[in-house]
């Protein structure tokens, strides 16, 4: 045989191949369910990503990015769904359609290949928190069918003073609160703490509050907005 045709014979077929490969791709559905188990915390708008291996949308120990602080201090995800897409993953945004309240839970659906995007991360700001978040950071996606469950914890993003006062601030590097969407929070704190001691990202000591609606430390109500880890879980169907 000519060296030339079999050279293209040889193109030819290893084109073939690729072409079926990726189009057998076996993919996994994913169901992702997220139950919020506070007692009076609000879940912002929610981030649902599967990516790769070596992506982080937060990681303990290390500075925030400028994305996870938006998130952090006013619920903006825009920034961290930008991250996701430049990389290739794939997401959900938003599933619960607004806040995710207490005692509710929201699903979100995707669908991922089984070589890329085996990662999976959630995060969502924690109101009324001054930089509160809920995460879950790169967790592996098992490669069987079944039902996980994880348990979330509220972070510290780790960028703004915990003062807990709701001033309607929530723009990065505007101090406070944005709102307390439950209605149970007072006026008139004077704030209650000075810069976190740690900042990095780190797990959220809770809200300190006081009972004094109109004035004390705090704005959060104390017998109202602690809370102890976890404050989420997600219960994760591979299909």
């Amino acid at each position: 045989m000519n060296r030339y045709i079999a050279i293209i014979l040889s193109l030819a077929l290893v084109t073939a191949i690729n072409t079926a490969t990726a189009g057998n791709i076996k993919k996994h559905k994913l169901t992702v369910e997220i139950t919020n188990v506070s007692n009076a915390i609000y879940f912002t708008p929610l981030l649902v990503a599967a990516h790769k291996r070596n992506t982080h949308l937060f990681q303990l120990g290390t500075a925030a990015s400028m994305n996870l602080q938006a998130m952090a201090e006013g619920g903006d995800i825009s920034g961290l769904v930008a991250d996701v897409q430049a990389i290739g993953g794939n997401h959900v945004a938003n599933p619960a359609m607004g806040l995710l309240g207490p005692g509710a839970t929201t699903s979100a659906e995707l669908k991922v290949d089984r070589i890329r995007n085996r990662h999976l991360s959630i995060v969502a700001m924690l109101l009324p928190t001054n930089d509160g978040f809920v995460g879950l950071d790169a967790a592996r996606i098992p490669q069987r069918r079944g039902t996980y469950t994880y348990y979330l914890s509220g972070y510290d993003a780790g960028t703004e003073a915990n003062d807990e006062l709701i001033t309607g601030g929530g723009a990065p590097g505007v101090p406070g609160i944005p709102a307390d969407p439950g209605g149970n929070a007072g006026t008139g704190g004077t704030g209650v703490s000075g810069n976190d001691h740690n900042a990095t990202v780190h797990i959220h000591r809770g809200n300190v509050g006081d009972l004094d609606p109109a004035g004390g430390a705090s704005d959060l109500n104390s017998g109202v907005h602690r809370w102890l880890n976890p404050v989420a879980i997600v219960k994760l169907r591979v299909h």
